[in-house]
């Protein structure tokens, strides 16, 4: 497999999994959140990156996770 498949393959991976949270995130319940987490999981949503998240919103990842938790979103690897 060439590096550009193995490229091709991981970008198909990572759109899958931004689908999967945003499909699966509690949408009403982001909006509702103070402005700096609601942009905190968006963030996560579109990227994936828990611990950039977990910083713009000023949680340590623990209590991130549970943020993540409360508004539906699932962590997929």
């Amino acid at each position: 497999m060439s590096l550009e498949e193995k490229l091709e393959k991981w970008r198909k991976l990572e759109e899958e999994a931004r689908e999967i949270r945003r499909r699966s995130a509690n949408w009403e319940f982001i909006e509702s959140l103070p402005k700096k987490l609601k942009a905190s999981l968006i963030y996560y949503i579109e990227t994936g990156d828990i611990r950039t998240s977990a910083k713009l919103a000023g949680l340590d990842i623990e209590d991130f996770r549970t943020l993540l938790r409360r508004a539906n979103i699932p962590v997929v690897v």
